[in-house]
């Protein structure tokens, strides 16, 4: 296991800094330069989540129901209390109290404003969810009745990156990832620097990123198929 020292955010912003060209080999950063470059890759990590997969910062989140209540909020002061997560994916489904699972079906925001009638009560097998700069509104229709309400709904959320207050912070990352922060930092810090080294860095940069692309996916095989449910039939009709 790695020690705290070689996962940190110190760490990575001086192996940066050597390969960037800004400081030599054994030399410390500036405490200036260091509260410049947490910055950079706090930024740099912000962006980063919008990109691929990211499999460890999934998590399956269940939401419990209140009969007759819609919508529930997900987020700082919400229904579920949390940090904002990034986005709801794909792969939600309810559970009810005899541990069954049912697949639920995400509406875009089109689909849900299609629906003649939102606040129907009955038993959930939809859902809509509304990204707020600082929570997730979620809408499920049906909306829960007592029934309903004695199970729970999984929603699989891609949770944040916990962003770096201190040098000394560890990073929210597997350890496969350390050259490839490293050398991301590395090309958005060498600006200014002779065109050799601004090249390597680009191309260092972008060679450790592909790579983890692509080993962060999933192990077992992905199909497609078309879906063979009639959507009318599953969520209602449409005005």
């Amino acid at each position: 296991m790695s020690s705290p020292d070689e996962t940190s955010a110190y760490v990575c912003i001086c192996d940066a800094m050597e390969d960037a060209g800004l400081i030599g080999e054994g030399d410390e950063p500036s405490s200036e330069q260091l509260a410049k470059y947490l910055r950079k890759l706090n930024k740099m990590i912000n962006t980063w989540q919008t990109q691929g997969l990211r499999l460890w910062l999934q998590y399956d989140l269940p939401v419990p129901l209140v009969a007759g209540q819609n919508p529930y909020t997900i987020g700082p002061g919400g229904n579920v209390n949390m940090t904002r997560p990034l986005r709801v994916l794909d792969s939600c489904y309810y559970l009810d109290q005899y541990q069954n699972r049912r697949n639920l079906i995400a509406l875009s925001r089109d689909d849900w404003s299609r629906l003649s009638q939102v606040t129907q009560i009955g038993q959930i097998n939809s859902y809509f969810v509304d990204k707020q700069q600082y929570q997730l509104i979620v809408w499920f229709w049906l909306v829960p009745d007592t029934n309903a309400a004695t199970g729970t709904v999984h929603l699989l959320i891609q949770q944040q990156v916990e962003q770096l207050v201190s040098i000394t912070d560890d990073m929210n990352f597997p350890i496969e990832w350390f050259l490839a922060l490293e050398w991301g930092l590395a090309d958005q810090i060498c600006t200014g620097q002779p065109e050799v080294i601004v090249d390597r860095c680009e191309k260092m940069a972008a060679k450790y990123f592909d790579a983890l692309n692509n080993w962060d996916s999933e192990d077992s095989s992905t199909s497609f198929a078309p879906d063979q449910r009639s959507f009318v039939g599953q969520v209602g009709n449409f005005t």
